[in-house]
């Protein structure tokens, strides 16, 4: 799997890339980078039909280099390493199917094993002192507990699996002398072992590695380590055609195991020595197979809390943070097919951005919208309003939903005209530029809507949908500059708080009546604003 790593001072992170990848300052970035000197789009990677990746700069104002050279498009390769303001990114990209991987199988054997002898996981436990019967015993003790140590020291803080597997198999090899050893780790996907890394002494991938089914089969059923001392001649294994066709002396084959959860399997061989692995390599390899699988587990839990931190990143970009933590917890699930409840509506639009993007540069038009939509939904989030979605330059935000909220109509009217404050403040900032102000409309309405995840199984998106949800539309349409409109089902429940202005009914398209309709032009003195809250509009 392609990734880049992304080193900062002193801060190095590591994202896997996707078939298409931006790099930039803003959050919407597939790569956000909190450098100052970094365009907030500043480059994209794309993966070719070839496989291949292409760095393309979005004609950056810093710009991004490569070996002290300023690049506009490169194709990657492995180790490739650019910079953008003082970030270093390297690019490292390993082969989709490793060759030695490729070459390692799992034989049918017997359908029953004729193991007589096994070594369960549980010999790892140490008796107390008292309890030990002979000084043999406690050697053999004092050895796993020496082994556990150094490969606690090799890999215990190692949450890299690809990093941390290699080590697992060199400290194997120290222990015993192997010729050959395959990890295989289970994937719940697939319920199969998946060979994850293989390792040979002479460093050279072998032609190919076998393994046994019936030996696989063995360990899995009972959880227990297996040793053959000559696979050629051992009768356990009569049968098991994939250890005699490659005549293997010696195998050891080992459960890795975490809390009674089988994470995978270790598997060792050696080629050309008889006897070669003794009861006693068992027993010290099998401690060692399960501290092991302790760094396996807390890699994996290590991988998954920063699966969850992407997650959290991507809901947090459309719900509060509050909910996000609901969601993530599980304390708050998101139906597929919705149901049906009574939300409150916003649409904010901005008026004559055709004319005032006509004649500029997309990527202008683009970084425009983006850090105006990056104000309005902060003030969004605020109100514990949830982003449904940006349909051009239109802001859709639901109050209600997908938790419900108290006084919903109230937060959305109070958010709408917060919306307009942080716009005069941004565009304050606009003007010291030399760019033209943007202008909004926002349109309110409370209904009862259908929300939920709509959409396919590989694409869901959380909205709403119904006839409410039309006429919220609606009047963003009939709102002028700096006006926000709601609906008479919104004004029922704000009468008395809000200052509002009664207009002559108006007639929308796809409904037979004419609706009632009010201007908002602020909240009444006895409301307390919340902090930063707008009193009213200053015109458009």
């Amino acid at each position: 799997m392609a990734k880049l790593i992304v080193i900062s001072g002193e801060e190095r992170q590591e994202f896997e890339l996707a078939a298409f990848n931006t790099i930039g300052r803003h959050p919407d970035n597939t790569i956000q980078i909190l450098d100052r000197i970094i365009s907030k789009e500043h480059a994209q990677i794309q993966r070719a039909p070839d496989g291949r990746y292409l760095l393309r700069d979005l004609r950056s104002l810093n710009g991004t280099f490569m070996r002290g050279e300023r690049v506009a498009d490169h194709y990657l390769v492995d180790n490739d390493e650019f910079t953008m303001g003082s970030t270093r990114i390297i690019f490292a990209d390993k082969p989709k199917a490793d060759d030695a991987l490729g070459r390692v199988t799992i034989a049918p054997g017997l359908t029953e094993s004729h193991i007589r002898g096994r070594i369960q996981a549980n010999t790892g436990d140490f008796m107390p002192e008292r309890q030990i019967p002979d000084e043999k015993n406690l050697r053999r003790d004092y050895e796993r507990l020496r082994i556990g140590h150094e490969l606690a020291r090799a890999v215990g803080s190692e949450l890299d699996l690809d990093k941390l597997l290699p080590k697992i198999l060199e400290k194997a090899f120290e222990l015993v002398g192997s010729d050959r050893g395959v990890i295989l780790l289970y994937d719940d996907k697939t319920n199969e072992f998946v060979p994850r890394h293989v390792k040979t002494r002479s460093g050279k991938s072998d032609p190919n590695i076998v393994l046994s089914k019936t030996v696989m089969a063995e360990v899995v059923a009972n959880k227990a380590a297996v040793l053959s001392s000559d696979a050629t001649m051992d009768a356990r294994f009569s049968g098991a055609h994939s250890i005699i066709m490659q005549g293997i002396r010696s195998t050891m084959t080992l459960p890795l195991l975490h809390a009674g959860e089988l994470l995978g399997i270790m598997h060792l061989d050696s080629l050309f020595t008889s006897n070669a692995f003794t009861e006693k390599d068992l027993q010290i390899c099998t401690g060692m197979a399960a501290q092991a699988a302790i760094s396996i587990q807390n890699a994996r839990l290590a991988s998954r809390i920063e699966k969850e931190a992407q997650t959290r990143a991507q809901i947090s970009r459309l719900i509060p943070p509050s909910v996000v933590e609901q969601v993530l917890k599980g304390e708050l699930v998101i139906e597929k097919g919705g149901r049906l409840n009574e939300i409150t509506m916003l649409f904010s639009d901005i008026r004559g951005f055709t004319t005032m993007s006509d004649g500029r540069p997309a990527q202008e038009v683009v970084n425009t919208l983006n850090e105006y939509f990056e104000v309005m939904v902060d003030i969004l989030f605020k109100y514990n309003g949830t982003l449904d979605k940006f349909v051009g330059d239109e802001i859709i935000g639901l109050f209600g939903a997908p938790i419900q909220i108290e006084d919903a109509p109230f937060k959305a009217v109070a958010c709408a005209l917060s919306m307009f404050q942080a716009l005069e403040e941004f565009n304050n900032t606009r003007a010291s530029e030399g760019l033209s102000a943007i202008r909004i409309g926002i349109g309110i309405n409370t209904g009862m809507v259908i929300t939920g995840s709509i959409g396919s199984t590989r694409a869901l998106q959380y909205t709403a949908i119904g006839d409410a949800m039309n006429v919220a539309s609606r009047l963003v349409n009939v709102a002028s500059s700096g006006e926000v409109i709601i609906s008479e089902d919104t004004y029922k429940h704000c009468a008395g708080r809000v200052e509002a202005q009664q207009l002559p009914p108006v007639k929308v398209k796809g409904k037979a009546e004419e609706l009632k309709i009010y201007r908002v032009t602020g909240l009444r003195s006895t409301i307390t604003p919340a902090p930063g809250e707008w009193a009213g509009p200053t015109g458009g």
